[in-house]
């Protein structure tokens, strides 16, 4: 997969590519992600990327010229990498204004062969840029941050988990939260006692089927408690159900 990021502050970008789970892919050959500076595309002597708001305000906007300059030229190495017969690669605006991110968008693009990360700063990037430039907005919360750069690593970083080869274990991939709708159970490992607390019996049994069942239950009850929007609408299965009914009967 290719990715390319439209930032002007690429330095914010760059060192999350030589460590953790993306540095990995990259090497393994899965994930290849290139910067796109705005600044570099201005024309004027003081590169300048930014001008006030018209009706007045306060901050700054992004220019149209300099960032449709940069994205043009991420098209442009996308093509030279994938062919000039391929279509663009899809250009997503990370904004407050987006909707929401979340697991299932994440698989849908890292079944893309390249997309462009477009990350805003300041208030935001002239509205006729987005218009013209965007096929999508993702946002990652219901907050403001000061610019595009990190939703934008947290959406590489999320898609980079998914691609074969990226993870030293690709099951890990396969049993994290919200996967199939739902919260990830806890997690133990060595000594089996710390400060005083014993890791569950059922995950020191040996039974492998009893140790799935409490993986599930816990799995279930931790979204039924924190997130039960997450369980609204949703199909569950006998075993699911006689789980959740004890997880109701232990609870009151």
């Amino acid at each position: 997969m290719w990715a390319g990021v439209v930032t002007v502050l690429p330095a914010l970008v760059t060192p999350l590519l030589a460590a953790g789970v993306i540095s990995r892919g990259v090497r393994e050959g899965v994930l290849s992600v290139e910067c796109f500076d705005p600044r570099s595309y201005a024309t004027d002597r003081h590169r300048t990327v930014d001008d006030r708001p018209f009706g007045g305000g306060p901050g700054m906007v992004l220019k149209v010229a300099p960032v449709a300059a940069a994205v043009a030229a991420a098209q442009a190495a996308w093509r030279a990498r994938a062919g000039a017969e391929a279509p663009p690669a899809p250009v997503i605006y990370l904004s407050p204004q987006g909707r929401t991110f979340n697991q299932n968008r994440a698989r849908a693009l890292a079944a893309l062969p390249g997309l462009i990360l477009l990350a805003g700063r300041y208030e935001g990037i002239d509205e006729r840029a987005v218009e013209q430039l965007v096929d999508e907005e993702l946002s990652i919360g219901d907050y403001v941050l000061t610019g595009g750069e990190l939703p934008a690593l947290v959406v590489l970083d999320t898609v980079a988990r998914l691609l074969p080869g990226t993870l030293g274990n690709a099951d890990s991939a396969l049993q994290d939260s919200h996967l199939d709708g739902m919260l990830d159970y806890p997690h133990y490992t060595r000594p089996e006692i710390a400060g005083g607390v014993s890791v569950p019996a059922a995950l020191l049994s040996g039974d492998h089927a009893a140790i799935a069942r409490w993986r599930r239950k816990v799995a279930l009850e931790r979204t039924w408690q924190r997130r039960p929007d997450l369980l609204v609408g949703r199909t569950f299965s006998a075993a699911d159900r006689e789980l959740l009914r004890e997880i109701v009967s232990e609870s009151t």
